[in-house]
């Protein structure tokens, strides 16, 4: 008897807990489940402890009220240039009716990937390759629009959609990774061309300012120059008429520069200026004048006497042949005995008083007497 007591006490414990455990339901946050009364729906769980009646009540699985991601992969999707790519997208939605969730359609997931593949044929069937691999966002933002309002009803809200890769036929890659290196080229070239051309307009700019600073320097300096040739010249004039030179010094220095002009290398016929017979004539009347100084005329013989006989006048001396256009100088003048004498003061003995002009003025020998190194060479000349 005492066993049997047992044993329905047991019973009755065990049934105690079982029926404690079917009474309390705890549902997680985050988290919502439906209940149903003899098939028919009573309400929707609250996060917490939540009391039913067991066997009366059934609770269905929980839904997750967080924000979800699910990846749909190769979509294949035709372009408006009837192209065939590969489109994978990513979906973010919220379920914010489990009610609707649970009752307004069978697979809600499911039924969110086939909904964008439709959406995503219907958006890109109406733009072309090139706009669908630069339209993204647009593509999205169609996309999202267009599943949130038909997954409205099914107690979801899509938060975001977005085009993970486009895959266009390897075909299509080649090709337009050929254009992508063509263009790259062009813009290189370009690129190439600017430099090129900015190069030689700085190197034209360059010459320009260095040309422009060339003459410009060569003007300064030439009007220096000029300035400076100006003040010599003035200052060479102005001594010469502070110091009143005589003119004969002046023909000196004037036949001392003419063998300055056939020292040239190039020069092989030298022609005498016609001021130089002026010159000479100056030179000439020098000496004319020193011998009348002396007391001494060329062609004058001594003296005759007071009551003697007349004498004969001795024969004039032979005089040097005259240059051209010059005046017969006298020999005596530049006779052998005189020659080792200077007839302008400040040359060595020896020397002839005008460079360049001494065969001018050597006097002639005897007739038949053979010609002189220095003549023959002259002649030979």
């Amino acid at each position: 008897m005492e066993l049997a007591v047992l044993i329905v006490a047991a019973v009755i414990v065990a049934l105690m807990v079982v029926l404690a455990i079917k009474t309390v339901r705890i549902v997680p946050q985050a988290r919502a489940r439906n209940i149903e009364r003899f098939g028919r729906y009573r309400k929707t769980l609250e996060p917490g402890m939540n009391f039913i009646i067991p066997f009366v009540d059934r609770v269905k699985p929980s839904i997750d009220l967080r924000e979800q991601v699910v990846s749909f992969k190769g979509q294949p999707v035709i372009t408006e240039d009837n192209l065939v790519v590969l489109i994978d997208t990513v979906l973010f939605f919220q379920v914010t009716d489990p009610r609707a969730a649970d009752y307004e359609i069978v697979n809600y997931i499911q039924a969110i990937e086939q909904i964008t593949a439709t959406m995503l044929r219907s958006v890109i069937g109406s733009m072309d390759l090139e706009q669908t691999l630069t339209s993204r966002d647009k593509i999205n933002t169609s996309l999202r629009g267009v599943l949130d309002d038909a997954s409205g009803k099914w107690g979801i809200r899509v938060t975001r959609v977005e085009i993970k890769a486009i895959d266009p036929p390897k075909s299509v890659i080649e090709a337009m990774e050929k254009q992508m290196r063509a263009e790259r080229e062009k813009r290189a070239a370009i690129l190439n061309a600017e430099g090129v051309r900015q190069s030689k307009i700085l190197t034209a700019e360059g010459e320009k300012q260095s040309q422009i600073l060339r003459a410009e320097g060569e003007r300064q300096g030439s009007i220096l120059r000029a300035e400076g040739q100006a003040q010599a010249i003035e200052t060479v004039f102005q001594a010469i008429h502070e110091n009143d030179p005589d003119p004969k010094l002046l023909a000196y220095q004037y036949l001392q520069t003419l063998p300055q002009l056939a020292q040239g290398e190039g020069n092989t016929v030298w022609v005498i200026p016609s001021e130089v017979t002026s010159a000479l004539r100056m030179v000439t009347s020098a000496f004319d004048g020193s011998r009348q100084a002396s007391g001494s005329a060329p062609g004058d013989g001594p003296p005759a006497a007071a009551n003697g006989p007349v004498p004969r006048r001795r024969p004039a001396e032979p005089r040097a042949p005259a240059a051209a256009g010059l005046p017969p100088v006298p020999a005596q003048a530049i006779s052998p005995e005189a020659a080792g004498q200077s007839a302008v003061p400040g040359l060595a003995a020896g020397q002839p008083a005008v460079p360049g002009l001494d065969g001018l003025l050597r006097p002639p020998g005897p007739p038949g007497a053979p010609a002189s190194e220095p003549d023959r060479q002259a002649d030979g000349q």
